[in-house]
C-alpha cells in the first residue's frame, strides 16, 4: 500500500468534504457529532488526521470505520505504535500502555496482527481536491516548507526516518507559533496536539480540539476551511 493517497474532487454534485481530529476511540461520539452536523454518507466524504485509536472504550472498531466507504485517514502517531509493536520496532511499552494502548497489547498476538496490518495501510499523506484548490493531510506537521518535496519523496519511497517521524509527531509548528506557510497548498490539515479551539498558522490548520477528551469534535468543512461543529 503507497504511504500517499490522493482523491479527486467529490464527485457528487451536492456532496461536502470533511476533516476530523483525533478520535482516539470515541466513535460513537463522532458519530453523533456527524449526525448533528447533518453528514449524509451517500455523498459526503470524511477525511480523518488519524490517532483512531487508544484512550477511548471503541478502539476496536477502528477496522469497522477504515472499511467505509466514505472515510479515509492517514496513519497518526498512536498506529505508528502499534505497528511498531507488532513488528518488533523499539517501543516504551510502559509509555504506549499509559498512552492509551493497553487495550491493544492486551489483545492476542493475532488480532494484533490484524490490527497492525490494516494500519500499516494507511497513508501518511493524503492530498484532497476542492474547487479552491488542494488540501493536504499529515498527523503532525510537514517537514519540509514545500509540499511537493514531501509528496515526492514519500511515492518514491525515499523519506527517512526522521521526517517520517516529524509527520507523526512534531510539535515544533506550534510551539513556535510558527506561521510560515507550506506551498503548494491550499491547507495543509493536522492533529496531534489537542487545542481548545481550531489554530491556524500561515496555510497550517490544527483542528484536534480533544473531542476525545471534551467531548468537542471539529468538524471542517473543506470546501469553505471553516469549522462546522
Amino acid at each position: 500500500m503507497s504511504s500517499y493517497r490522493h482523491f479527486s474532487v467529490n464527485p457528487t454534485a451536492h456532496g461536502r468534504d470533511w476533516a476530523v481530529g483525533d478520535i482516539h476511540g470515541y466513535f460513537d461520539r463522532l458519530q453523533r457529532t456527524l449526525d448533528s452536523a447533518g453528514f449524509d454518507p451517500t455523498v459526503d466524504r470524511l477525511f480523518s488526521v488519524g490517532d483512531l485509536v487508544d484512550r477511548g472504550p471503541q478502539s476496536l472498531d477502528a477496522l469497522d470505520w477504515l472499511e467505509r466507504p466514505w472515510f479515509f485517514a492517514v496513519q497518526g502517531n498512536h498506529e505508528a505504535l502499534a505497528i511498531a509493536h507488532v513488528q518488533g520496532g523499539w517501543l516504551d511499552h510502559e509509555m504506549y500502555r499509559a498512552s492509551g494502548g493497553g487495550w491493544f497489547l492486551d489483545l492476542p498476538a493475532q488480532a494484533q496482527r490484524i490490527f497492525a496490518r490494516r494500519f500499516a495501510q494507511m497513508p501518511l499523506v493524503m492530498e484532497v481536491e476542492t474547487a479552491l484548490g488542494t488540501v493536504g493531510f499529515v498527523h503532525a506537521d510537514c517537514p519540509f516548507a514545500q509540499w511537493q518535496r514531501l509528496r515526492e519523496e514519500v511515492i518514491d519511497g525515499h523519506l527517512s526516518s526522521a521526517d517520517q517521524e516529524s509527520c507523526q509527531w512534531s510539535r515544533r509548528r506550534l510551539q513556535l507559533m510558527n506561521e510560515s506557510p507550506v506551498s503548494g497548498l491550499r491547507a495543509l490539515i493536522v492533529g496531534h496536539t489537542p487545542l481548545r479551539e481550531v489554530t491556524v498558522l500561515g496555510n497550517v490548520y490544527h483542528i484536534d480540539t480533544a473531542g476525545w477528551a471534551t467531548g468537542h469534535f471539529t468538524l471542517l468543512d473543506l470546501a469553505t476551511l471553516t469549522a462546522v461543529a
